[in-house]
Order: structure tokens, then sequence, then C-alpha cells
């Protein structure tokens, strides 16, 4: 006996993860890291060329 009934399958839909989308989306949490991941190496390399701490460079500390 075989399966009368047809297989339905869902079309594999491309996104573009670099689109700027706001929101609790994969593309923003992408940008979210991306920016991050620059702030952070913004940081280090102010540090290491002053030689004082973001807090101090600023004067806040």
């Amino acid at each position: 006996m075989t399966n009368a009934t047809p297989k339905v399958t869902t079309p594999i839909v491309e996104t573009d993860r670099n689109a700027w989308k706001f929101g609790f989306t994969p593309q923003a949490e992408l940008w979210n890291g991306r920016l991050a991941m620059i702030g952070f190496l913004a940081a280090l390399l102010l540090e290491l060329y002053s030689g004082q701490g973001v807090l101090h460079f600023w004067g806040l500390l």
C-alpha cells in the first residue's frame, strides 16, 4: 500500500544577514555584537596608547 498524501515542504528563504533591522532579530544581534567588538577594541587601544583606563582618560575617576 502506498501513501497517497503528498509530502509538503516549505521553501527555504534566504534573508540578508547584514540588513539593518531593529528589534530582537538575528540581524540586529549581529550588528550589536560587531559594534561591541569595535568598542571593546577601541577601549583597549586607548588604554594601551595613553597608559590610563577609559574612565581616567575622560576624567571621570
